[in-house]
């Protein structure tokens, strides 16, 4: 049957990179049906709604607070060892439409833990709204998807193993979310030592939330009871931030 060959776009390119080098991360997933309803009502209380992305995300960084594995990476360079970050750095995919194709691109939010809601949503805006080129982290990911592929790679693999620029580079965290769409990714890939991701929020507040994790940095026991305690954060401290904003708005 004759076809047409279709050029790989950088996007495309970087897609693959960043898969070739997921594939030998021995990842685990570990998930939690949890109720997260008193966060719901609070939410639904604030005008604007910020977006549940930027709320999750702030609650995975104060986890990473309580929880150090989660800051932690397994570096190969010189000799194989574990690396801990003193902040979380969040790199989360944005669908981006780039030279007639959607891509994926990520970008980087340092410290969420020590940012407010509103300021992590300004940031989300503008990753997912100003134009693509404006935007360094995604100008410089394009950029190295010129190079050739040695070159591209040895650079990647550089930047995931030297210990202190690898979160600059990369982020301690991955963070991609389908469920708006109706779907959920079960086993999604990443370089990084955990990505997380949950599924569709039901009107009583139940939603599914799991973390794949590289299992040379922890283990599931450890996984399971930081899911357990991502459900009190949820359902305290950032819902503590959300009534403050609510009552600051009156």
């Amino acid at each position: 049957m004759r076809g047409r060959a279709i050029k790989l776009s950088g996007p495309r390119r970087l897609v693959g990179d960043l898969m070739k080098f997921s594939m030998s991360v021995p990842r685990v997933t570990v998930q939690r049906h949890m109720n997260i309803a008193p966060l719901l009502q609070a939410r639904s209380e604030v005008n604007p709604r910020p977006s549940w992305t930027a709320i999750f995300l702030k609650g995975y960084g104060l986890l990473g607070q309580d929880f150090p594995e989660l800051r932690r990476a397994y570096i190969k360079f010189p000799l194989p060892h574990l690396y801990e970050y003193p902040k979380s750095v969040a790199s989360v995919a944005h669908e981006r439409e780039h030279e007639g194709e959607r891509a994926v691109l990520l970008a980087r939010i340092r410290a969420p833990e020590e940012r407010k809601i509103p300021e992590i949503e300004r940031l989300l805006h503008t990753y997912r709204n100003k134009p693509v080129l404006q935007i360094k982290e995604f100008r410089r990911a394009l950029r190295l998807a010129r190079l050739p592929t040695p070159v591209r790679r040895a650079a990647i693999w550089l930047g995931l193993n030297l210990a202190r620029q690898r979160a600059n580079f990369f982020g301690t965290f991955q963070f991609s979310v389908y469920s708006a769409l109706g779907a959920e990714s079960l086993n999604p890939l990443t370089p990084l030592t955990t990505l997380f991701n949950y599924g569709q929020i039901s009107s009583d507040g139940w939603v599914t939330v799991r973390i794949h994790y590289d299992h040379r940095v922890m283990d599931g026991a450890n996984v399971a009871r930081a899911l357990v305690r991502f459900e009190e954060i949820l359902n305290t401290k950032v819902v503590g931030e959300l009534r403050n904003m609510t009552e600051e708005a009156r």
